[in-house]
């Protein structure tokens, strides 16, 4: 995955905490979810099961992304496989 702006990667986790529509399309077909945001994403490196975190968990993580943004896109957990996937934005 390439570099990410702080702006998708904050509009992602908004829509992972309030967008029921977006959620259901993240574990569908999470490169099309992704894609409509800007987002690249391999499709091989997408697990065959998934599941997403609650979207309190995912709230949180976008408060702490908010918080400590200061000029550059900090590491964000992002939740497929139910497991905390670092750098997202390495």
């Amino acid at each position: 995955m390439s570099k990410h702006s702080f702006e998708q990667l904050s509009t992602m986790l908004d829509k992972l905490a309030t967008d029921d529509g977006f959620r259901d399309r993240m574990l569908g077909d999470p490169v099309r979810a992704l894609g409509g945001l800007g987002i690249e994403l391999d499709a091989a490196s997408v697990p065959a099961e998934r599941s997403l975190p609650s979207r309190a968990a995912v709230a949180a993580e976008h408060a702490a992304l908010e918080s400590t943004h200061a000029g550059h896109a900090g590491m964000v957990l992002f939740l497929l496989s139910g497991v905390t996937v670092d750098s997202l934005a390495a």
